[in-house]
């Protein structure tokens, strides 16, 4: 059984439980509960942390876990009608509302309900992190002198510059910010590119958090279609004559959703069409540490084909180690590094120090190249036990693409079917899925699906949940 499903399961007996209590009253030892339950330590500390959360119980070091004092009336409600008005007031001023739609995020972010398999999701499930690892990286970094000071501003030396290493080209340490995780990054870089009210230009489809940065900055996202081969060049050359645009995000490395590369050939075109719209190109590197075993050999980042300050980069740890191990790489050349630096400033300060120190110690242990050739390796299996399933249970799905990165799958449904009615259906069948319509700035040409292998625990689950789609498909297909 999953820690996260036992978690919830204890919980609930104890909320049962917890009743025949009187306030104050002294819950059994969580040895006592570990050996009643035969759950592991871990999973009793983390049912009883819920339940504190919760009111129910409160926790005392050293003395044990007591049910918690009744608690008072809630003191009534307040009435916060008037932030409507607040909140809106400027709309009719700005050319596009900053109003912030994180559904399309939160679909990848949230658990889904105990038993429901999570195709959902945008992370990888435990048992592929590198925890053992984390954990020690974490414990040396502890120890390090100065570990719990101030860093600099634009991140730890050593650190930036293992960054400017794996961009490659002649990208240098100089050249590279360090920040909190990819979320954090472009939201700085597009700040940075873009006024209020201007145009930026996106894949289509393209990462839905991505859209929600830029809307929630005043930007209005204009759509370039992704075939197999990446962005269209004369499409992008198009968009940026039609537009005036001066910012165009990417992603060239297994694309969110459509998992395209892109071609060689086109490579040179988007920076050149670029450079003559003068504008820059933010690369989204996401997933390159995510590449599957048979991979073969990765072209380059763009940044570092690009010696004319077009390309602003972004590549972060996050993917390939752990949600909460958000550290990130902003790098860019010329003048807008400095305004980059500025922003981030004002919004973060600085990333924290121990987590800094703890990313030198990861990627310079032995641990990080076996970690990811296991990862490599996972990912291959997991991919191909997806496809084979969906090839022989659901083949009215299409799957254009097979990509050879990144974690998820992109199907497109049969003409007229449903999204909504499909996930929803789904989800009744114990299965979350993520419909495709947030990954599109404007209207989609069809419907899609896009069903994530990496966040479940293994080839029987992703097996199981195939099936579970298929129970779904026959209600609404």
């Amino acid at each position: 059984m999953h820690e996260r499903s036992s978690v919830g399961e204890l919980a609930e007996r104890l909320r049962q439980e917890v009743n025949r209590y009187s306030p104050g009253g002294k819950l059994p030892s969580s040895r006592a509960l570990v050996e009643r339950y035969r759950v592991s330590p871990v999973t009793v500390s983390r049912a009883l942390a819920q339940l504190a959360a919760e009111g129910l119980v409160v926790t005392r070091p050293g003395a044990g876990a007591f049910r918690a004092e009744p608690r008072r009336t809630p003191a009534p409600a307040g009435d916060t009608s008037w932030q409507e008005v607040a909140l809106s007031a400027g709309d009719t001023a700005d050319l596009v509302p900053r109003s912030v739609d994180a559904s399309g995020v939160l679909v990848s972010l949230d658990v889904p309900p105990p038993g429901v398999i999570e195709f959902t999701g945008g992370y990888l499930h435990p048992s592929l992190q590198p925890e053992q690892p984390l954990a020690a990286a974490l414990a040396r970094a502890a120890r390090r002198p100065g570990a719990w000071g101030r860093p600099p501003m634009a991140g730890l030396p050593e650190l930036r510059e293992w960054f400017a290493r794996s961009i490659g080209g002649a990208v240098g340490a100089a050249e590279v910010l360090i920040a909190a995780g990819g979320q954090s990054a472009l939201t700085i870089a597009l700040r940075a590119l873009a006024p209020p009210g201007a145009p930026v230009l996106v894949e289509s489809p393209t990462y839905p958090g991505m859209l929600a940065i830029a809307r929630a900055a005043g930007l209005r996202p204009v759509p370039v279609p992704v075939d197999a081969d990446g962005v269209k060049p004369d499409l992008l050359a198009d968009a940026f004559r039609a537009t005036g645009a001066r910012v165009f995000v990417c992603q060239p490395l297994f694309q969110n959703p459509t998992g395209a590369v892109l071609a060689p050939g086109r490579r040179g075109e988007v920076l050149r069409i670029a450079r003559e719209a003068g504008a820059f190109v933010v690369e989204d590197d996401f997933v390159r540490r995510l590449v599957h075993e048979d991979a073969g050999e990765l072209p380059r980042p763009l940044a570092a084909e690009d010696p004319d300050g077009v390309v602003v980069h972004v590549g972060s740890l996050t993917k390939a180690t752990s949600p909460s191990f958000r550290v990130c790489a902003l790098a860019a050349r010329g003048p807008v590094l400095e305004r980059l630096r500025a922003i981030q400033v004002v919004d973060t300060f600085f990333v924290p120090r121990p987590l800094q120190e703890a990313a030198l110690e990861l990627v310079g242990s032995p641990a990080w190249p076996r970690h990811l050739r296991s990862l490599s390796t996972d990912l291959r299996t997991r991919r191909a036990t997806m496809t084979a399933a969906l090839a022989r249970d659901l083949p009215e799905l299409a799957l254009p693409h097979i990509p050879s990165g990144g974690y998820h799958l992109w199907l497109r449904l049969p003409h007229g079917t449903s999204e909504a009615a499909l996930t929803a259906a789904a989800l009744r069948a114990g299965v979350a899925v993520t419909p495709g319509r947030p990954y599109f700035s404007a209207e989609p040409p069809a419907g899609h699906l896009r069903l994530s292998f990496a966040a479940v625990a293994g080839a029987e689950e992703i097996a199981e949940g195939v099936r579970r789609l298929r129970t779904a498909c026959d209600e609404v297909l």
